[in-house]
């Protein structure tokens, strides 16, 4: 538990500060730092892909038509599918600019497991995961 009490010395400290100064109105303001620092992020991914001329029209066009969908959430699905694959096509047609934009991202924290039995995937897993005691896994084909 060692880890678990170093982090909760780092973490107790700060959130304490901020709900001194700032009361209940910390939680709204926290989710919307949070909402503004992801769309900022999206601007600068956004403008360093639509910076690339006409190979980004067809990224530019899903960009508008998903813009313009309003509340038809399946309308909005159908958009972002159509978003994704236009941004698979520039990249795989744009040399380099996955490296820009993935220079543009936060780094991921390491994953770590911590405590007694703690488990961390750091990416997909297709097996079994099982911690109890006595457990009993069967894979069905």
């Amino acid at each position: 538990m060692f880890e678990l009490d170093a982090l909760l010395n780092q973490i107790v400290p700060a959130a304490e500060a901020a709900v001194a100064a700032y009361g209940v109105g910390v939680l709204t303001s926290a989710q919307r730092e949070s909402a503004e620092a992801t769309v900022r992020l999206g601007q600068r991914l956004l403008a360093r892909i639509l910076n690339r001329g006409a190979d980004a029209d067809p990224v530019r066009a899903t960009v508008v038509g998903l813009a313009d969908v309003g509340a038809d959430q399946d309308m909005r699905a159908l958009r972002q599918a159509e978003l994704r694959i236009a941004l698979r096509d520039l990249l795989s047609s744009a040399p380099g600019l996955a490296d820009e934009l993935s220079a543009l991202l936060p780094e991921r924290p390491a994953v770590q497991a911590v405590g007694e039995r703690g488990v961390a995937v750091g990416g997909n897993n297709s097996g079994i995961i099982s911690t109890g005691d006595g457990a009993k896994n069967t894979l069905h084909p």
